[in-house]
């Protein structure tokens, strides 16, 4: 039953007996005698389509080299007719929830050893600079699009990563890049020790094989706005769904069933959290 009333705030709620047509459940205030449904007040509000499938569209969308007009034809196999802009909507309202979601779940919970690198994204013809953290464990920091490789972007970037970790880590291992060592020094403190061996930074560089993979399709992105907010909700997504540490095995009937589980919890989660 739902907690409040959205217009009023009130706990005197009754539950009728009719439905939405989508299903869900219908409510009156009895002080304010307005009448409202389990997503009145919440920013799935007014849609057509089930809360559900909305996020495993925009899940899809993040994770899998589909298109816009995939998505939409896969859905209209499964009865649900809507365009490829639909599509692009829910990916440009829905993908920065999911991130905020699962950044606010890994906060504090991050190693001490992190490798740091950038890899290139190309945005509207030109080349950007993708900032990408991980842990020793290969658990990800942080990311960041920038259009420029200097000072400013790597100190941006080492400010967020230093807020979404808690605490600063115990080295940092990066290239050769100029603007890092100032950068630690600046947003990390000078107590953190930098290593620019470019053999101990191969964990950073294959694991841009994630994003390179999922946006070599797509041939580019047409704003940096648009780039950023898909790189750093397909990193927490893709991060989300790793099962084990790095170079631990798992068999395939632990990740079917870790997959499940997780799409589950996400899917939950953020209903509840709206």
């Amino acid at each position: 039953m739902s907690d409040a009333c959205p217009k009023c705030q009130s706990t005197e709620v009754s539950l009728l007996k009719r439905p939405t047509s989508l299903g869900y459940q219908r409510f009156r205030c009895k002080r304010c005698r307005c009448t409202f449904n389990e997503r009145s007040g919440t920013v799935f509000n007014f849609l057509e389509y089930p809360t559900d499938l909305v996020l495993m569209v925009v899940r899809w969308r993040l994770r899998y080299c589909l298109s816009l007009r995939n998505l939409s034809e896969m859905m209209l196999e499964r009865g649900f007719e809507f365009t490829h802009e639909a599509v692009r909507s829910w990916e440009e309202r829905y993908a920065p929830l999911i991130t905020q979601h699962l950044r606010r779940r890994r906060r504090g919970t991050l190693g001490k050893s992190w490798y740091v690198d950038e890899t290139y994204i190309k945005v509207k013809g030109k080349w950007c600079y993708l900032y990408r953290a991980v842990d020793r464990s290969g658990a990800l920091i942080d990311c960041r699009l920038s259009k420029h490789r200097n000072m400013r972007a790597a100190k941006h970037f080492f400010k967020e990563a230093l807020d979404i970790s808690g605490d600063a880590p115990d080295r940092v291992t990066t290239d050769k890049e100029v603007s890092y060592p100032r950068a630690i020094r600046e947003e990390l403190g000078e107590s953190v020790l930098h290593r620019t061996n470019q053999y101990l930074n191969n964990l950073i560089e294959q694991d841009h094989r994630g994003i390179k993979q999922r946006y070599g399709p797509m041939k580019g992105f047409k704003s940096l706005t648009s780039a950023s907010r898909f790189c750093r909700a397909h990193d927490e997504l893709r991060n989300y769904y790793k099962v084990g540490k790095r170079g631990e095995k798992v068999s395939l009937k632990q990740q079917r069933t870790s997959y499940l589980n997780k799409t589950l919890e996400l899917t939950h989660s953020m209903q509840l959290s709206s």
